[in-house]
């Protein structure tokens, strides 16, 4: 379990934060949001709101009052048991993101569209990981009915790991069929709501659109008490102002809107909310993931989590290189580390390349080590009288060594943080090794948890309700 930061970061004061909460609820009450779903927009004009046709203009009260009603924050399991998930501020957790068209082959390297097993995989390298504590695809499956990709990688992920998985969806019979399979593994519909193993994920259209489908397919999951995820924003300079304020106010109007939805569909629902509010590159056109903005933009989307109390899913390890370089491994660390010191809740898309377009199993492996780097630094130093260790200080006094003390031993591990991947030795050591690569060390490693790790089991009979479940998708889809 990752420990709460006793380091932090902040990038925004508390009157600032004040003054951007108030800008945005002025302009959710000027401007307002698209809403294209009938229901969310059905439930806001009985609460209050302003509707003209899809646009709706939110009064305040009734963002006020959807902050009343969320929980500060809620609990993920992994099928396999453990500690859960506390998705709440004051908690970080790591993992990948979803939907990559590129996937970097396990065995050649190669750039190629991804497939099936793709998911599976990922959901392996991360269950073997020790620093990357729940899942996502890495993958948009290529090679299966278009539809039902996301069920696929679902299925996938689940019979690949004990952690808890986030999916996604295109539609209501696809979240439907998510949520069958995750019965299915967890022993029953009071067996899940007990214990969730999954949180729902889907985003908004940026700038301030809230989709007809990612609603419908939200609102179906919290009427069955599925925990959700909602992701908005923009992009400064292209749909969003180009000042960070600009983004930051974008950002909370789609976000505390959403809120205000799902909040009157069923008040209490568990809702995590966040965004990558990056930048565009003016020369590329694209927007830029490994920029300093994305990660200053996120830790100021986590202080205005926390200052709303709810959690906040940030962006980390998501790199513009194209393969795992020098570049990869810089904007990894600067993004881990801000993401950690920040404190956002969920932090995702850990191991992207090239604008979010291609999924690296070896760059999960090289997070994996750097948020293991960062989670050291947030514990800090505690000072107290045990650590002080005055009694020692007087027994070996000056001139003595501190090695052959047993409180050395006994606290070495805890004390001073040891990499796995990083190397350490001397030169002539290194060399006598045959001189490893750290590209070298990431393979290596990457190969013995493909070829000797096993994830948990499922339950007895859930393979065979799955398949179930995705041949009566297929057949679903068939006749549509």
């Amino acid at each position: 379990m990752p420990e709460s930061a006793a380091l932090a970061f902040r990038v925004l004061s508390d009157a600032q934060m004040a003054r951007l909460l108030e800008a945005a609820l002025e302009g959710l009450a000027r401007a307002g949001v698209r809403v294209d779903n009938a229901e969310a927009r059905a439930l806001l004009a009985d609460a209050g709101a302003r509707v003209d046709g899809t646009r709706v203009r939110i009064p305040a009260e009734i963002i006020h009052d959807a902050l009343a009603a969320a929980p500060r924050g809620f609990e993920l399991w992994g099928r396999a048991g453990g500690e859960p998930l506390h998705v709440a501020p004051g908690q970080t957790y790591f993992g990948p993101g979803p939907t990559c068209t590129y996937f970097l082959d396990a065995t050649t390297g190669q750039r190629r569209k991804a497939r099936r097993g793709d998911a599976g995989l990922t959901a392996r390298v991360c269950d073997a990981l020790d620093h990357i504590d729940y899942v996502m695809s890495l993958a948009l499956l290529d090679d299966v009915t278009p539809a039902l990709a996301p069920v696929y990688e679902f299925a996938e992920m689940l019979a690949n790991t004990g952690k808890p998985v986030l999916p996604w969806a295109y539609a209501p019979a696809q979240v439907a069929d998510i949520y069958e399979i995750a019965v299915a593994v967890a022993g029953g519909v009071e067996a899940l709501r007990s214990r969730p193993c999954l949180a729902f994920f889907a985003s908004s259209q940026a700038p301030l659109i809230h989709t007809d489908a990612d609603l419908t397919n939200l609102l179906w999951a919290v009427e069955h008490d599925i925990p959700v995820v909602y992701l908005g924003g923009a992009t400064a300079g292209s749909t969003g102002p180009i000042t960070g304020a600009g983004v930051l106010v974008i950002y909370l109007m789609v976000s505390l809107s959403g809120l205000a939805i799902l909040q009157l569909k069923k008040r209490g629902a568990p809702v995590c909310l966040g965004g990558v509010p990056g930048a565009m590159d003016l020369r590329t056109a694209r927007p830029a993931y490994g920029a300093p903005e994305m990660s200053l933009y996120s830790a100021a989307m986590a202080d205005l989590s926390r200052y709303l109390g709810l959690p906040c899913m940030g962006t980390a390890g998501a790199s513009e290189a194209k393969q795992l370089d020098l570049q990869a491994a810089v904007e990894y660390t600067t993004q881990a580390m801000l993401s950690g010191l920040s404190g956002a809740t969920l932090v995702h898309d850990v191991g992207f390349l090239d604008c979010a377009d291609i999924g690296s199993l070896e760059a999960l492996v090289l997070c994996d080590e750097i948020i293991a780097m960062t989670r050291r630094i947030l514990r800090g130093v505690e000072v107290s009288d045990a650590t002080l260790m005055l009694d020692l200080i007087e027994r070996v006094g000056p001139g003595g060594q501190f090695l052959a003390e047993e409180e050395t031993g006994r606290l070495c591990r805890r004390e001073i943080w040891s990499p796995r991947l990083f190397d350490r030795r001397p030169w002539e050591t290194w060399a006598e090794a045959g001189g490893p690569t750290m590209e070298a060390r990431i393979r290596g490693r990457l190969e013995r948890i493909l070829a000797e790790h096993e994830p948990p089991a499922l339950p007895a009979g859930a393979a065979e309700r799955i398949a179930e479940i995705l041949a009566a998708a297929e057949a679903r889809e068939s006749k549509d």
